[in-house]
């Protein structure tokens, strides 16, 4: 036969298909639309029927295509023709068995390994995102402070407090952290409501009365499914007996919901001083107290409450720990110059008291990881708090603190698992979740992202830096408009005026951009060197970048720290520059971080 069209009929369906299975594999490499495989697949098969007429028509000679007119002859060229095509249908056969073989046995297993990975990652930001109830779970409402004089709340909140710690010893039992426990303080909401919002199976509400030397509790455990109660019971006790009737009232709670305490649990974080002296523990309740307000006014009344504690009793170690703590804070956030030196000296001074009364005690190490946190040493800080997490693994606030110090070190994974974990014990803390989307933002799951960190914006409204965390999603998406947005709905002040810097640097109005970035530096140069810095990588001013960054390692600008976290500083992860900013710095090598930079 002188035509060839089966022969060519077979050749172009092989080399199609071919075409059509490498583009499957290259073209998400290159992000291209979803429409362009569409495109390639519809195009292919118009120009099935085209190339069958032209092979009926033209004939394939060795000076190249003919028009056919003639019949067959001795001399015709048709079976040199068929022999050429029959020998490129086996070439692209070979070709297609070869891909297939290369598609089944090495893409495959990694397209099936990536996506069970990307469904565990779904997996895990669906529930911590999404509090389930499961098996035995408690939150413990604040206890109602009964005694009719509002001096007496700290005394109420400690109860309530206590009761949250010395339940979380129990095996099986989950219990919800302080933080989210109390935001229904007052509340009206039902039971279910709740519950759901918690997700867990059991609420503890009650109250606390105290009269001259007498203590009341009322407590009362119900099932958060319909509000019916599973066991109810109050105590009437002299204050002296504080101590007994706290052990009894969780003992009762844990035996109405069938937990079992865990092996040396009940005395691990004991919150009492080892004197037994009731006035050194009001008094440590009453820092509690005061901290949790967060003023600098009201943590140097919370200092002043724990000094006391531990002049009443100087072996209460617990006591020192915790007012280590509160001097950091107190640098941290409120003092500058020497009065920050003399501070951290004090937090320095109490951390290694309560080091030498009680080594094994979490809290001790957690005290010290947050000193050493905000005195910029990260290596020594991450060992900190890895012994406290040993030494306390139900304690929430330290696995936070470990999953920071693992990604200021670049291991966004192991940080995103951890602080995932803490969330869902304790789901409504908002700065936990502004630091949850940080995390999966620089990893690049912005859907994630935002989303976590509109549940931040969902608790706290008028939180700072939460909208200028959202502008640096929709940055990293490109989006110049939904970024400027988001920084415009910023709370007035250093944030908005960085958000805002940022967002306008991707827009094309550049004189907004140069006045923003000029606005930034004359108004918060001295307190935003790091943010600085990222707006001009923004910019690609790579010079700037590490001016700025310089200026912040000598004012020792905490945002050091989330260098390798950031996405925007992290397109220079392979610059020798940063890799010398980091050594002094004492981060690891950016190269290490798991951030993707843009």
């Amino acid at each position: 036969m002188r035509r060839n069209v089966i022969r060519m009929a077979g050749l172009y369906l092989v080399s199609a298909w071919l075409v059509v299975q490498v583009g499957a594999t290259l073209l998400p490499i290159f992000d291209a639309p979803p429409w362009t495989m569409k495109a390639l697949v519809i195009t292919l098969a118009v120009a099935f029927f085209p190339s069958l007429a032209l092979a009926w028509v033209f004939k394939l000679t060795p000076q190249g295509l003919q028009r056919d007119h003639s019949d067959p002859s001795p001399g015709s060229v048709a079976p040199h023709t068929a022999r050429k095509l029959d020998r490129a249908i086996i070439a692209v056969l070979a070709l297609a068995l070869g891909y297939f073989a290369f598609d089944k046995f090495v893409l495959s297993p990694r397209r099936e390994a990536a996506l069970v990975a990307e469904t565990t990652r779904a997996a895990e930001s669906r529930a911590a995102n999404r509090p389930v109830a499961r098996g035995n779970s408690i939150a413990v409402l604040p206890l109602v402070n009964a005694s009719g004089d509002a001096s007496q709340q700290f005394f109420s909140d400690g109860l309530s407090e206590n009761l949250i710690d010395a339940l979380s010893g129990f095996e099986g039992l989950r219990v919800i952290g302080r933080t989210s426990s109390f935001r229904f303080r007052d509340s009206k909401e039902d039971a279910r409501s709740i519950g759901a919002k918690l997700g867990v199976a059991y609420l503890l509400a009650g109250s606390v009365q105290r009269a001259d030397d007498m203590v009341r509790i009322r407590a009362e455990v119900v099932h958060a499914e319909d509000g019916s109660a599973l066991w109810t019971k109050q105590y009437d006790r002299p204050y002296r007996d504080l101590f007994a009737l706290q052990d009894e009232l969780t003992r009762s709670i844990a035996a109405a919901l069938s937990a079992k305490l865990l092996s040396g649990n009940f005395t691990r974080r004991n919150d009492r001083p080892p004197s037994g002296d009731l006035e050194a523990y009001a008094a440590f309740m009453q820092g509690n107290f005061y901290e949790d307000r967060g003023a600098e006014g009201d943590m140097r009344l919370a200092i002043g409450h724990l000094q006391r504690a531990t002049q009443l009793d100087p072996k209460y170690a617990l006591a020192w720990a915790t007012l280590s703590r509160y001097w950091t804070t107190l640098a941290a956030l409120g003092l500058s110059g020497e009065q920050a030196r003399d501070a951290y000296d004090e937090a320095r001074r109490a951390g290694d008291i309560a080091m030498q009364l009680a080594p094994d005690l979490g809290d001790v190490h957690v005290a010290r990881g947050w000193l050493l946190e905000n005195q910029l040493d990260w290596r020594g800080a991450t060992a900190a708090y890895r012994r406290g997490l040993e030494l306390a693994p139900e304690n929430l606030q330290t696995k936070f603190s470990m999953a920071s110090m693992l990604a200021l070190q670049g291991q966004l994974a192991e940080a995103t698992k951890l602080s995932g974990e803490a969330i869902r014990n304790d789901p409504m803390s908002p700065n936990w979740w502004n630091w949850y989307s940080a995390y999966l933002s620089a990893l690049g799951r912005l859907d994630e992202a935002e989303a976590a960190i509109r549940k931040s914006i969902e608790l706290r409204p008028q939180g700072s830096s939460a909208w200028a965390q959202l502008a640096i999603i929709e940055i990293q998406r490109g989006d110049a408009k939904a970024a400027l947005a988001a920084a415009q709905r910023e709370q007035e002040g250093v944030w908005r005026d960085i958000a805002r810097a940022m967002a306008l640097q991707i827009g094309t109005d550049r004189a907004a951009a140069d006045a923003a970035l000029r606005e930034l530096i004359e108004r918060h140069g001295g307190v935003a060197a790091f943010q600085i810095a990222q707006v001009q990588a923004l910019r690609r001013d790579d010079k700037a970048v590490f001016e700025w960054l310089e200026r912040a390692r000598a004012t020792q600008d905490p945002g050091i720290g989330n260098t390798l976290i950031d996405p925007l500083l992290m397109r220079y992860k392979h610059d020798p520059r940063m890799a010398a900013f980091c050594l002094q710095v004492g981060l690891p090598p950016p190269t290490e971080s798991q951030a993707k930079g843009i």
